[in-house]
């Protein structure tokens, strides 16, 4: 089979869709590039956020669960997600841009460490890496300072060895240095640190629900029959309309899900220069649009953070 291709997603929970909205667009830049729903619980907001064309490998989603109390990332949870950008003059631009936003960002050994509004802790750094850069277009982030993607996350367990076991021996892993591990596929790379923990995690706003691993629709099955062999409990592939998946709990209880890369994509039922403006509803939930849309937050006009486009004169 071949490796898994880095990270495809990572899924947040958040208690205010509108304020989510607001710092994830036009603060930082990224495209909303869904909103939809979370396909076991239709009433609840499913919004994915990513570069311009919704690629895996930048792609970081929310479920709404409106007044949600803030959770604290604990052992078995991710603790930061860490993204990439090009340059040390990039690091600037975001230490005085989120400083304007009342956020603390700090420059620490080449990274810059900030946590959004509810509490997720997020970390900025220059590596150099084959990857192509995966950005958003933005009315208020240039281009040369934008977001490029995901470098990896940091995790905490319980017991490293059974986490890491699990990445060496089933999905293929590579470990870069003590507890630092990398799956590296044809396109793109994608990391996870692990860090020993005890501390009680508290579920809520603020903290990762799950993070996706990139591979591909012909051979989901045959990682799903490894992941047994192994003694994990996978669930069955199931279809999410814009990609296939599978999920399972890895050792020390974080939630891991595979994710196909090349899946239907988030271009399948609306036009790829207007994805993100209107709730897209899978076809098994679009007959409920009815009951569904009101009583979902509304949202902010995206539009308002979105590059003008070109004039066309003549």
């Amino acid at each position: 089979m071949r490796p898994i291709d880095g990270i495809h997603h990572i899924t947040l929970i958040t208690g205010d869709a509108r304020a989510n909205v607001d710092f994830y667009v036009r603060v930082l830049g990224l495209r909303l590039v869904k909103k939809t729903v979370n396909q076991d619980d239709p009433s609840v907001y499913h919004l994915y956020y990513a570069d311009e064309h919704g690629s895996p490998g930048a792609d970081i989603t929310f479920f709404e669960y409106p007044g949600a109390q803030p959770g604290q990332a604990g052992a078995g949870m991710i603790a930061a997600i860490i993204h990439r950008v090009s340059s040390e003059a990039a690091l600037h631009f975001w230490q005085q841009r989120l400083g304007a936003e009342g956020i603390t960002a700090e420059r620490n050994d080449g990274r810059l460490l900030f946590t959004d509004p509810e509490g997720m802790s997020h970390e900025l750094g220059v590596f150099e890496r084959p990857d192509e850069p995966l950005i958003a277009g933005s009315s208020e982030v240039p281009e040369e300072f934008a977001l490029q993607g995901f470098e990896g996350v940091r995790a905490l367990v319980a017991d490293p060895a059974r986490s890491e076991a699990l990445l060496r021996e089933t999905l293929g892993f590579s470990e870069l240095s003590d507890h630092d591990w990398e799956a590296r596929g044809e396109h793109r790379g994608g990391r996870i640190i692990f860090e020993r923990s005890d501390r009680l995690g508290i579920p809520g706003a603020g903290t990762v629900h799950h993070i996706a691993w990139a591979a591909y629709r012909n051979e989901l099955e045959r990682w799903r029959e490894r992941i047994i062999a192994s003694g994990g409990h996978p669930t069955h592939v199931i279809d999410r309309f814009y990609f296939e998946s599978v999920y399972f709990r890895e050792p020390s209880g974080i939630l891991y899900e595979l994710a196909t890369s090349d899946g239907a994509g988030f271009a399948v039922d609306e036009p790829a220069e207007t994805m993100g403006e209107r709730l897209a509803l899978p076809p098994n939930y679009e007959p409920m649009r009815s009951k569904v849309e009101p009583i979902l937050t509304p949202l902010p006009d995206i539009r308002q953070w979105r590059p003008t486009p070109a004039r066309t004169d003549g």
